[in-house]
């Protein structure tokens, strides 16, 4: 069920070698000199809940241990040269409790961004972590990942950005089934490219908005120009009813107003 394989100058593993192991539950192979692990190294190890590969020169991890690993609880990848992480070998990974990165000249770009967004999420549902510290590039240097805003990603090709908004299991599917086109592919794109900005979903309901506000004010403005009008005619025509009808009166005096001086002459 134990197996300690530590300080044994170990520099490879065969794909096979713990194919006959089918109890083992923790398996220890620190401090050794390994630089890389092949895909389904740790295949036919249903059991297996720890695996503690600290303290070697691994440069790369594969996107996969194994066919039957999804029971590791514990894994241990801290003092390596690992400098970026593939998502998908985590999300394997579904019973997952602890995970040590610790001690890693990790590369803070677009290759870890969806290593962050894992992380976040495994941190919320309850995962332990040492967390990842930014060994480059310069401006992030000791940050740790979790403090690098999204902006910074934003350039990021859309390939990595997409798990902000949704995963495709199509395409995790697809990167399982062609690991090597898949590894390819991320060889081509290891830079960020800038890629122009998708327009908001929120910009069409602001347009909309000010159409209409645009429409309700042209409204009322109209209105008030037919009351200003009215107004001014309004106003026009009374005048004119003054000038025509009052005037006269005015100079040549009204019969109430002659009729006492007439009776006091007589």
């Amino acid at each position: 069920k134990i197996l300690d394989l530590s300080n044994n100058s170990l520099s490879s593993l065969a794909p096979g070698a713990f194919q006959k192991l089918r109890y083992l539950q923790v398996l220890n192979l620190t401090r050794n000199m390994i630089h890389y692990i092949e895909n389904k190294t740790f295949s036919f190890l249903p059991h297996l809940k720890e695996l503690d590969l600290s303290s070697n020169s691994i440069i790369r991890l594969p996107e996969t241990f194994g066919n039957s690993t999804g029971n590791i609880t514990l894994l241990s990848v801290k003092h390596n040269k690992l400098q970026k992480m593939e998502r998908v070998l985590l999300e394997s990974l579904p019973n997952l409790k602890v995970v040590l990165f610790k001690d890693n000249p990790w590369q803070c770009n677009c290759n870890v961004f969806g290593l962050k967004l894992w992380l976040e999420s495994f941190l919320y549902r309850g995962g332990i972590s040492d967390g990842i510290i930014c060994s480059a590039p310069g401006i992030r240097k000791g940050k740790d990942l979790l403090t690098v805003p999204y902006e910074l990603f934003g350039a990021c090709p859309l390939r990595t950005a997409h798990f902000h908004l949704h995963h495709h299991s199509s395409e995790h599917r697809s990167s399982l089934k062609h690991p090597h086109h898949s590894e390819h592919g991320e060889n081509s794109r290891s830079n960020c490219e800038p890629k122009p900005k998708p327009r908001p979903v929120s910009l069409r309901h602001a347009i909309a908005t000010v159409v209409i506000t645009g429409v309700v004010c042209g409204i009322v403005c109209l209105m008030m120009l037919a009351a200003a009008v009215y107004g001014c005619a309004y106003a026009a025509i009374t005048a004119k009813y003054h000038r025509e009808h009052l005037a006269p009166v005015r100079e040549h005096g009204t019969p109430e107003e002659k009729e006492p001086f007439d009776s006091s002459l007589a």
